[in-house]
Parts: C-alpha cells; sequence; structure tokens
C-alpha cells in the first residue's frame, strides 16, 4: 500500500473535504492536493501565491518528528487491525500479508491505493498503477503486467530520478524498453550496482516475505475530562499523572518522540517534539508542555489529552573492547605473552584544554601512570614554585649588582 507522499497524505486526513497543500520552512509549497492543483497551485510557489489562487487551500508545514511519529502509530493500527506481518520502513510505503478481502478492506478503509502481488516490488508496482480506493491483483499476469511498467516507476526497482531523466532522454518509456538491453548494457549504463540489481530482478530474484512486526513502539497514556481544560498550570498536574505509567511501560527503552493529541470543539490537534537522550520525569513534563503549547488548544478548551511516545528502540550500550578481566580469556592470554601490551586511559579533567591535563594512560592492572608511545606530549610545567622562584629572581638580581662595579 502506497500512502506517498506521506506528509500530503498526513494533513489531508487532518482536513478532510478541503485542498491542503505542504510548506516547507521558506513558505514554500512542496506538496499539493490534486483539488489544490487543479485550481493553480504548483509546487514551489509562495504560500500567498498559492491562497490567492485557491481562496479555500489549507497550506501548513508538517515536521518530520510529527509525520514519523503518525507513521508508527498507523503502523501499529495495522498490526492490530490487519496482520502480524507489517513491514513499513519508509513512510508512506508499507506491505503487509494480507487475503484478496482484506486488502479490499484495507483499501476501502484508508481509500489508498494497494497492490496484490507475491513479492514485494511487484507489489509496490501495482499499488502505484492503483486508483485510491482501489486493489491491483497482479496474480499470475505479472511478465505482463511488468511490461506495462512506465519508467516513472522504476525507481522500485533501484533507478534513480537521474537515471530516469536520462532514459527519457533515449526514447526509454517503461519496462518493457529496458528488457531488450542486456545485461552488460544496463550495468554500462546504470552503473554496477543498480545495473545489477535491475538484473537479478528480472531474472526473477525478488523479495518474497515481510518481516514480522514488533508492537510496542507506542506506548501511550489518556485522560478524560470532566471540564474544559484551559489553564496551562492544570495541565501540568494532568501530565504529573499521565507520564509515571508511560515511563515504567519503557522498562529501560528509549523513545524517539513525544506527542500530545489533545481533543476540543473544534477538533483534534496534536503536536510532537522530538527527545533528545533519555529524559527523566521532569524533562519528559517540560517537553510535554511544550508540545502542548504548540497545539494552540489551550483557549479552545481541551476535553482530553492524550500523551504518545513512539519510536521506541532498545540503546545499544558498548563499554569497551573487553568488558572487564574476568569475562574473557583472551585478556588473560595477551597479558601472559605481553606484560606491557594493554593500557586504558585515566580521565583527570575531559574539558581541560591541555591534552596531557585532560587524560593520561595507565597500567591496565596495576593502575599506574605508564609513559609509552601513546602518553600525550608533556606540556609547560613550572620547575620552580613560587617561592622557590622568588628567591631565583632575589638572587639573579644580586649578582648583576655585585658584578658592575662603581
Amino acid at each position: 500500500m502506497t500512502l506517498s507522499p506521506w506528509p500530503l497524505v498526513l494533513l489531508g486526513r487532518q482536513h478532510p473535504g478541503v485542498p491542503v497543500a505542504v510548506l516547507n520552512e521558506s513558505k514554500r509549497v512542496l506538496y499539493a492536493s490534486l483539488e489544490a492543483r487543479d485550481a493553480g497551485v504548483q509546487t514551489g510557489m509562495r504560500d500567498l501565491a498559492a491562497l490567492s489562487r485557491c481562496p479555500e487551500l489549507h497550506a501548513e508545514g508538517i515536521s518530520a518528528p510529527a509525520a514519523i511519529a503518525a507513521w508508527a502509530e498507523l503502523l501499529e493500527t495495522l498490526y492490530a487491525r490487519y496482520s502480524d506481518r507489517v513491514e513499513g520502513r519508509v513512510p508512506g510505503t508499507v506491505f503487509l500479508k494480507l487475503s484478496i478481502a482484506a486488502a479490499r478492506e484495507l483499501a476501502a478503509a484508508l481509500h489508498a491505493p494497494v497492490g496484490l502481488a507475491d513479492s514485494l516490488e511487484v507489489a509496490h508496482l501495482a499499488a502505484l498503477r492503483a486508483r485510491p480506493g482501489e486493489v491491483r491483483d497482479v496474480g499470475s499476469a505479472e511478465k505482463a503486467f511488468l511490461a506495462l511498467t512506465p519508467a516513472a516507476h522504476l525507481e522500485v526497482i533501484g533507478l534513480t530520478p537521474a537515471h530516469i531523466e536520462q532514459l527519457a532522454f533515449l526514447g526509454v518509456r517503461g519496462l518493457a524498453d529496458l528488457m531488450k538491453w542486456s545485461a552488460a548494457q544496463r550495468e554500462a549504463f546504470l552503473g554496477v550496482d543498480v545495473g545489477r540489481r535491475v538484473n537479478r530482478f528480472l531474472k526473477g530474484e525478488r523479495t518474497k516475505a515481510v518481516q514480522r512486526y514488533v508492537p510496542g513502539r507506542v506506548i501511550e497514556a489518556r485522560m478524560d475530562l470532566d471540564v474544559p481544560l484551559h489553564e496551562p498550570s492544570e495541565a501540568d498536574v494532568i501530565f504529573s499523572v499521565l507520564l509515571p505509567p508511560i515511563l515504567a511501560d519503557l522498562r529501560g527503552r528509549s523513545a524517539a518522540y513525544l506527542t500530545v493529541h489533545t481533543q476540543t470543539l473544534g477538533g483534534q490537534l496534536s503536536a510532537t517534539r522530538k527527545l533528545k537522550g533519555n529524559p527523566d520525569s521532569a524533562g519528559l513534563l517540560r517537553i510535554a508542555g511544550l508540545a502542548l503549547g504548540d497545539t494552540g488548544a489551550l483557549p479552545l478548551g481541551i476535553e482530553a489529552l492524550t500523551v504518545q511516545l513512539s519510536g521506541i528502540q532498545q540503546p545499544g550500550r558498548m563499554v569497551g573492547l573487553w568488558a572487564s578481566l574476568a569475562e574473557l580469556e583472551v585478556t588473560r592470554d595477551v597479558l601472559d605473552r605481553f606484560p606491557e601490551a594493554l593500557v586504558k586511559v585515566q580521565w583527570l579533567d575531559p574539558y581541560a584544554y591541555a591534552t596531557d591535563a585532560r587524560y593520561q594512560w595507565v597500567d591496565w592492572l596495576t593502575g599506574r601512570v605508564r609513559p609509552s608511545a601513546m602518553t600525550p606530549r608533556q606540556g609547560w610545567k613550572a620547575a620552580l614554585t613560587r617561592t622557590q622562584a622568588r628567591q631565583k629572581a632575589v638572587e639573579r638580581t644580586l649578582a648583576f649588582f655585585e658584578g658592575v662595579g662603581p
């Protein structure tokens, strides 16, 4: 199933029934819906110019964290309702293992084009040629279907837009014309990597299996309010109730995004913030408050509040090349043969400007400072104390006057 471009699809679902356009950071049209394009809105146009051509246009920028968080939520929904094999690495394209009846139900529910085939690549090509809400079933006519593939859809099998432009200059209109070339010609023109990938695809080497989806990548907590919420201080109290269960469900994992959904009289308003590192409860409370401010829902009155963590993964940590002496026998073997082979760093001041004041090399076993070829060069060090330096200066002065005659 293809939902590309995903920011435009997401904005259209948030504002159904009106022409929509996605803006970039410079307030220019990045994507426009079919209704907006029919009204004269073009890609690269300023937002004011687009509104002058289509007054009912809703133009808005979709941040990357918001798009990724919404995509993760969609994958969780697909896993819960349709299949346990869901794969959506790139936002806008998702692969599922479905029957024809379930595929038709999915296409009708999301009003999205769905392709059905024995391999992921052919299913993707079928989805690109299907209309919204339609299921294109390739079936046993795969060879004839591939022969009708246009050149614009060849990115699925590895071609870049530059390759497609060059093929159009040569008059190649689709995959059928590319099939007439020899394998050596395709590798010479497209490059070795892309050419070999295309050759393997034409020989029948395709991806058959859909990866099993790992649930639990989205954790959320919701609270319905009896009285509409208008004050930020009251929102902080609600967040302090919603966030502790979410932190307990993480179980040592880390989240990439925090999303706040608010239900108001005007509909649902959402905002997403990217998390850096592993913030504690106080940090999450502050980020949730900032995300709530981004929604602009407090003046309208919030009837329900939802906090959501997405992009949950198990962080990887590497403490060293060898964790400890007792874990691996190789450490003991190396030290038996080469006693002075292993050293480790002892940090003195990580924020020091001078290298020799920042760290020093110490022996692996004894911990004593051991100068070696890896030891940083020693910078300037005062050879005398302040009292000794003053005494030395007095002696030089006396020696000078004693050596001068009247």
